[in-house]
């Protein structure tokens, strides 16, 4: 019983780390590189959307990702029974 809780446990923590590095990988790679120069054709703060997804808005994504994976992560801790309480 408590092996096949943990085994669960583990395939959420995956599946949710697959979401936000799929979301990373589109963010820091496709817009970043791919699609740079559809999205050089918008100015954010002056600057070119692609340059400024290259730049900064990859490194800006991760941080928001860091946030969401350890809300969700604390989610599933008390979900689970895992909690530090």
């Amino acid at each position: 019983m408590v092996n096949n809780k943990a085994s669960e446990y583990w395939g959420k923590n995956l599946r949710y780390l697959a979401i936000l590095l799929s979301i990373w990988f589109f963010v820091s790679y496709v817009c970043g590189i791919l699609f740079v120069d559809q999205l050089n054709t918008i100015r954010l703060g002056g600057f070119k959307l692609g340059f400024w997804f290259a730049q900064q808005g990859s490194i800006y994504v991760f941080v928001i990702l860091i946030f969401v994976y350890v809300y969700w992560m604390n989610k599933l801790d008390k979900e689970y029974g895992f909690d530090e309480e």
